[in-house]
């Protein structure tokens, strides 16, 4: 299995579904070498996860992890910038942080001047996943398996060269496309290294039906090569205390727990905002996340004159999150284009009533939530409206879409992984 990220470093829900989805393949008895382009080193670890330093090992690959948890999932981690949700930009500066990181540790002094980076880092992001693919290859050969899962376009090119060198079959999981990130305002460059990526696999995962046509209409792909799995959600344990966020607790809490990013529709969640406030004041909108759209999100806040309505939280992991959705009254989800949503079941799981876009995968599998149109801000608002004024309803929403998330479950999502793979695998032996 070809990632990008997996917990505790994690960047947003793709590495949420992959530890999911691992942690329930583990059960079904099946056994995983997950490969990531780089692990964070540092000493604030998940409980269970094990660094291990291996001994001498050829290859670009730098470190191996096991995690106790996940009896039959390894690890398996690649020195290599890349970081999920990426740009060129981004990739960029990460490559220059890692130059200072260097030279401070080397000299101890920062400098801002001429950095260099010794040839060892590639000088853009599209070749650093072809140099993730080199790597693969490398450390595939030294692993047995029989099929080849890679997840998001960063490793497809990865999942294209092993299933090259190895033989084996290749299926490839769609979490996101570029028409989601971008809109019709494609990265030429992101979308060959998809559509690349999807007419190679021998089967395609697709989280929803939404995503599934998107592959069909925009990439040329035909219908039968496409499966659709839906995402899970954990069990949810036992609830934590309020903790202190800043709040007080006469307020009522409309949550945002995403990327700010264009995709995620941050500007239309404000704009209902002050349609809200309008109604009713003692109501304070929390966005927790981060992204490219930060400050311009925060200043769209005081343009609009809600600026002391507003929370700007950053990102949010672990206890945090469990703490926010604990105080949340209701959560908005005004995706301009979701492939799926992990984000409203975890809501839901937590007890907290859920208000999504129509444009979103999630939808297609829950009832008793709240919909709309992502541009319609004027619904978006009454609906939040409806739900803070009239408690019977907030109540319906929780308790029915309480029991409706918990039929959403990831073992069901790894058992369709498991038949997808027994079919590639088939088809291989014939051919």
């Amino acid at each position: 299995m070809l990632g990008w990220e997996f917990p505790p470093f994690i960047s947003g829900g793709l590495g949420t579904a992959c530890y999911g989805l691992t942690k329930a393949m583990s059960k079904l008895g099946l056994e995983i070498t997950f490969i990531l382009p780089r692990m964070i080193r540092t000493g604030n670890l998940s409980t269970h996860i094990n660094l291990k330093t291996p001994g001498d090992i050829k290859g670009d690959f730098q470190s191996e992890w096991e995690t106790q948890e996940i009896r039959n999932l390894k690890i398996r981690t690649i020195d290599s910038p890349l970081k999920p949700y990426a740009t060129a930009h981004t990739y960029q500066d990460e490559i220059e942080e890692i130059i200072r990181s260097k030279q401070e540790r080397i000299t101890g002094i920062t400098k801002d001047e001429n950095l260099q980076d010794n040839g060892h880092y590639a000088g853009d992001m599209y070749a650093e996943v072809h140099r993730y693919a080199a790597a693969a290859v490398k450390l595939a050969m030294q692993e047995s398996f029989d099929v080849i899962h890679a997840h998001d376009w960063m490793t497809y090119s990865a999942g294209v060269a092993v299933a090259a060198v190895s033989g084996k079959p290749l299926v490839i999981h769609v979490h996101s496309t570029e028409f989601d990130r971008s809109g019709e305002h494609v990265n030429q460059m992101i979308y060959n290294f998809e559509r690349a990526g999807m007419h190679a696999a021998d089967k395609i995962i697709a989280v929803s039906y939404l995503t599934k046509n998107i592959i069909l209409s925009r990439y040329g792909v035909s219908g039968d090569k496409v499966e659709v799995v839906y995402n899970g959600i954990e069990k949810n344990g036992n609830g934590l205390g309020l903790g202190k966020i800043g709040i007080s607790r006469d307020e009522k809490i409309v949550l945002f727990l995403g990327r700010i990013t264009m995709q995620k529709g941050p500007e239309y969640f404000l704009g209902a905002a002050k349609k809200v406030l309008e109604v009713i004041d003692n109501v304070r909108f929390v966005m927790a996340g981060s992204g490219d759209m930060m400050k311009r999100t925060i200043e769209l806040a005081a343009q609009l004159g809600i600026g002391s309505k507003v929370m700007f939280t950053g990102f949010l992991r672990g206890e945090d999150v469990r703490k926010v959705y604990e105080r949340a009254d209701l959560y908005v989800m005004p995706s301009v284009s979701e492939p799926f949503g992990i984000a409203p079941l975890e809501a839901l799981n937590n007890d907290v009533p859920v208000l999504i876009s129509k444009q979103s995968g999630v939808s297609e599998v829950l009832t008793h939530v709240l919909k709309a149109d992502f541009w319609d801000v004027n619904e978006i608002a009454n609906k939040i409206v409806a739900v803070l004024k009239y408690p019977p309803l907030q109540m319906t929403l929780k308790e029915h879409g309480n029991y409706e998330v918990r039929k959403l479950r990831w073992e069901d999502a790894a058992e369709k992984c498991k038949q997808v793979y027994n079919q590639v695998i088939n088809e291989a032996v014939c051919v």
